[in-house]
């Protein structure tokens, strides 16, 4: 599972895609694990942009994920972003859960490594790996919106994740 130089390394800032577009259009996949033990899951909430001088990604996963324990427990993270193509691999990641499923081998995607030993996938045409640098759990009391409670009728909050983009890789 190695990355063979499949990407260029470049700084953060040197992205040139809309965060909007990639998280909210296209969808990510958010990893965590070692490369023995891993999980991945489909994501299109989230963002991009700095906080406390350093490039960010801000994630947020529900609890009863099974990705959830993952990035709970492991220092580093990966963002993940593809082509239109891969959209039925993301759909199938998104719907199944690793619980029951390896997705990787389900999809045909092929985890890699990144220079710091995250795991991401050949497939991706950008990642992010990310070392984690705060959590909260979203709280009902702090909506300041009253629609957004209409996301939660089951009141399981998800927890926000950040953390400091330190790789940033494209092909």
């Amino acid at each position: 599972m190695e990355n063979n130089g499949a990407f260029k390394i470049i700084e953060p800032a040197g992205l040139e895609r809309s965060a909007i577009r990639l998280i909210g259009e296209e969808w990510m996949l958010i990893t965590a694990g070692s490369p023995d033990n891993y999980n991945t899951m489909t994501a299109s909430w989230g963002g991009l942009g700095m906080l406390w001088n350093k490039p960010v990604a801000f994630i947020f996963i529900r609890p009863q994920r099974f990705t959830f324990h993952f990035v709970q427990e492991n220092d580093l993270f990966t963002c993940s972003f593809f082509k239109p193509e891969f959209r039925p691999a993301l759909q199938f990641c998104g719907s199944h859960s690793g619980r029951d499923v390896n997705k990787a081998s389900s999809t045909g995607l092929s985890a890699c490594l990144t220079p710091s030993g995250s795991v991401t996938f050949l497939q991706a045409s950008i990642y992010l790996e990310c070392r984690k640098l705060y959590f909260d759990d979203l709280r009902p009391e702090n909506f300041l919106d009253n629609s957004i409670g209409r996301n939660y009728p089951d009141r399981d909050y998800h927890r926000m994740f950040i953390g400091e983009i330190i790789n940033c890789g494209i092909k």
